[in-house]
């Protein structure tokens, strides 16, 4: 779409047209279907995640200011508010502390193998839906939102040394939960 067609559409979602907010929603749907589907144990809990996700797009709609990319600015909306689901739900939200023995981590890169199997995302997907709530956090935080491991550590209000340790956990997982599917 092209950039004055979407400033349309935005403009008419601050003026509070329903068209304008259906047009804005089937526009970003998909990418940030996806980008819910990362965080969420299943797509029931991605559909909540995006669709209260979108209410704060509308809401906050007004501070957009058109710099930067506007995509980039609704994922943020998205991922904050899958943040938001998770710590709802802190009882399922444990992280390892900095203190657990990290020798089971380092070697979760040379446990790779020569020639690693093709998955595809749908498989990837479901596999990181498999992961605790923490581990699926911070390996969609680290690996798809480019976060460091303390901008992480910020963001959750845990050590830097937890968030490492959970991303080594959590790739170690995946790639038992990957195994298990190729056989």
């Amino acid at each position: 779409m092209a950039e004055s067609g979407l400033r349309l559409i935005i403009e008419g979602c601050k003026e509070g047209r329903r068209r304008a907010q259906e047009q804005l929603f089937k526009l970003f749907y998909s990418k940030m279907m996806i980008v819910c589907m990362r965080y969420a144990r299943d797509e029931d809990e991605a559909s909540d995640i995006l669709q209260d996700g979108f209410l704060k797009v509308f809401s906050k709609l007004d501070k957009y200011d058109y710099k930067g990319s506007f995509e980039g600015w609704i994922r943020r909306i998205m991922v904050n508010t899958a943040i938001d689901c998770v710590r709802k739900k802190k009882n399922d939200f444990i992280l390892m502390n900095e203190n657990q023995n990290l020798e089971d981590f380092v070697l979760v890169d040379d446990e790779m193998e020569e020639e690693e199997p093709e998955f595809t995302p749908n498989q990837i997907i479901q596999a990181m839906q498999n992961l605790s709530p923490a581990y699926r956090m911070i390996f969609n935080l680290y690996v798809f939102e480019n976060l460091t491991h303390r901008e992480i550590a910020e963001q959750l209000k845990i050590s830097e040394g937890t968030s490492k340790s959970n991303l080594a956990k959590a790739k170690k997982n995946m790639k038992k939960i990957l195994k298990k599917r190729e056989i």
